[in-house]
């Protein structure tokens, strides 16, 4: 289990991380989400120990990073998958992380056949390979210990659709399995199909936490009609909140069957009616975080 309790960093007066709280679990994915620049990044170096927090904590299986007696056979990380050592190859990168875990020779085959590098890839130089390889060499890195936990920044970043794919199954199975996954990632798709919990921060504080089933289910309905006047004023008449929509639909957050049942009364025809979670995650992640996105801000 992850556990991270009222996290603040702050740099020279700027606070990047703003009384941060959530827990990951084990045998689930935890999707962390957020803009850029929202703190993703900073709660994850603080999580493994590689910058302080200004207050708050973060444990991981009830430790600090630092206090862990063996961290890679506990915890994996991969932050970025460029931060590798470019004039060493694959197989030394992994053959240095198996020595310093104690762990047998034969993990590092076994890594490279888990993620798809071959035994020629696995001999040139990180310099020369591509993002896509530097990632699943990061995840190899990150897996060899057989860990408890992983701690993955953007892991699909730079992977081809098929990469996608083998990564989304890989760590599914992965906390099928008990492990626990904190996920971060801009591929919002990617984690609405494997997550089982979402974070999601802004302006480095939690705007939305849970699991991702409640979050959709509550972003009620979507309503879209020609006399929109006319059923917004209908909907208010039976104490429903309503919202206008930049698209020209109408939100609330009464359920679609009542706002269908209001609309008829009215003689209001509709032209659209529908859960606001069938939009999906993207459409609530640009709601909660729109004051903190940067193209957002430009506007």
């Amino acid at each position: 289990m992850i556990t991270v309790h009222s996290l603040t960093k702050s740099y020279r007066g700027f606070t990047a991380v703003n009384d941060v709280s959530f827990v990951a679990r084990p045998g689930r994915v935890t999707g962390f989400l957020g803009p850029n620049g929202a703190g993703k990044s900073t709660t994850m170096r603080i999580m493994v120990g590689l910058t302080d927090a200004t207050s708050g904590s973060a444990t991981i299986l009830g430790r600090h990073f630092a206090d862990l007696p063996n961290p890679g056979r506990e915890v994996g990380v991969l932050l970025d998958a460029s931060a590798q050592h470019a004039g060493r190859t694959g197989r030394e990168i992994l053959a240095i992380a198996q020595r310093t875990m104690g762990l047998p020779v034969s993990r590092v085959d076994d890594m490279l056949d888990l993620v798809s590098l071959t035994e020629r890839e696995s001999q040139r130089r990180v310099k020369n390979y591509s993002l896509g390889m530097r990632q699943r060499l990061g995840i190899a890195t990150a897996l060899i210990g057989d860990p408890e936990v992983l701690i993955l920044d953007e892991p699909a970043n730079g992977l081809d659709p098929a990469g996608i794919r083998w990564m989304r199954d890989l760590l599914r199975g992965y906390a099928n399995k008990g492990g626990t996954v904190l996920l971060s990632s801009h591929l919002l798709h990617e984690i609405e199909v494997i997550a089982d919990d979402l974070v999601m921060i802004g302006n480095g504080r939690v705007v939305a936490e849970g699991t991702k089933a409640e979050l959709l289910s509550a972003a009620g309905t979507v309503v879209r009609t020609p006399s929109s006047a006319a059923l917004a004023q209908a909907l208010r008449n039976a104490g429903i909140v309503v919202t206008q929509g930049t698209d020209g639909t109408l939100r609330t957050d009464a359920p679609a069957d009542r706002v269908g049942e209001i609309a008829l009364d009215a003689r209001v025809p509709l032209t659209e009616l529908r859960s606001a979670d069938n939009a999906g995650l993207e459409e609530m992640f640009l709601e909660l975080t729109a004051d903190s996105q940067r193209e957002g801000a430009a506007a």
